[in-house]
């Protein structure tokens, strides 16, 4: 029992403990090791951030930070090392890459193998023979990240319009990206779209966010934008093609990306579009490749506004020199419709 006081029925109060007392430089320290560790950790993240800016002194501050952390995260592989450590807390429905059908599930092809060549490499309109015709068009899904808007928006109006009866599911996920699963693994996301709607065609427009390193056989991250990037990219492309051509019963749309104002993305963008050609190679059939590039920006010169239908030039990108405005938006519309009633005639609408 402790001592009581002679004088009191009270125990007597013990000293504390001898301890270290932390000062106001400790506590900065932390602080500062802290936000270096959080820089270091979303470098990719505060980059990208800083390139959907518009242009203005906000998007030069992100960049100064963002530029150089994304560099130092790239090195050490960190937003990778982020991404396992933080698996189980992942949104998205459990649509991380963790799980069957995740693109990390089964990175990188045998070596020395071969694929095997089908008939479905083969569009038959180019051999003179007569394509096999799709399942009725009941159901399109316009999916992708933030560049599949306004565009899902824009074609839904348009099949609504034309009363085809045609119901339009637009499921864009901002933020995400074929090369970053960190919010959403698209592997496992386009097994969830099909079995959840069934689409009988699927337009997809993705690529604002990519570029992130990605692992390969073996499990060591590669850098973009390297032939082995774009083979890692087009093997996780080709595999949701193949997911969302639900085995030749559906047609799908991949719009290519249209080239960007800011020269540090042209890398990745051609990177991307190389990646999505070779993809599609062996679905021929079914899948169709549709060149925003050309229609934007042919040559690989990026211009922000355009002649559209013989008259005066208008604006058809947004300021950030990435996405596509609602006038950008309608042209790219055009270019889809007219893909959709090569495939599905009148259902398409007229």
């Amino acid at each position: 029992m402790p001592d009581l006081d002679p004088n009191s029925d009270i125990p007597a109060v013990p000293a504390p403990p001898a301890s270290r007392r932390f000062s106001t430089r400790d506590l900065l320290i932390c602080v500062g090791l802290a936000m270096l560790l959080l820089v270091l950790f979303e470098g990719h993240s505060i980059r990208h951030a800083g390139q959907e800016l518009k242009s203005g002194w906000q998007r030069t501050l992100v960049l100064a930070v963002g530029r150089p952390a994304g560099w130092a995260s790239d090195e050490l592989y960190l937003n990778d090392l982020k991404g396992k450590l933080t698996a189980w807390l992942r949104p998205g429905g459990g649509l991380g890459s963790s799980g069957p059908g995740g693109f990390n599930a089964s990175a990188g092809a045998a070596a020395g193998a071969t694929a095997a060549i089908t008939p479905d490499a083969f569009d038959p309109a180019a051999l003179g023979q007569k394509p096999r015709a799709p399942a009725p068009l009941k159901t399109m899904l316009v999916t992708g990240d933030s560049m599949s808007q306004p565009l899902d928006a824009t074609l839904a109006r348009g099949l609504a319009q034309n009363g085809s009866g045609v119901k339009t599911i637009r499921d864009a996920h901002l933020g995400t990206g074929i090369s970053k699963t960190d919010l959403v693994d698209w592997g496992r996301l386009s097994v969830a779209q099909v079995k959840q709607d069934h689409p009988n065609a699927v337009v997809m427009f993705i690529g604002a966010n990519e570029g992130f390193p990605m692992p390969v056989a073996g499990g060591k991250p590669v850098n973009c934008c390297s032939p082995a990037w774009a083979a890692e990219y087009a093997r996780r492309v080709r595999a949701m093609m193949n997911t969302y051509r639900q085995a030749g019963v559906a047609r799908v749309y991949w719009l290519t990306l249209p080239g960007p104002r800011e020269s540090a993305r042209q890398p990745i963008n051609r990177a991307v579009n190389a990646a999505i050609a070779v993809a599609a190679a062996p679905y021929r059939a079914q899948v169709r490749v549709l060149d925003m590039a050309a229609i934007f920006t042919p040559g690989g010169k990026y211009r922000d506004a355009m002649a559209v239908g013989g008259g005066a030039p208008q604006i058809v990108r947004e300021p950030d020199g990435i996405h596509l405005n609602q006038a950008g938006a309608d042209l790219a519309a055009t270019a889809v419709q007219a893909a959709l009633r090569a495939d599905y005639g009148t259902q398409a609408g007229s």
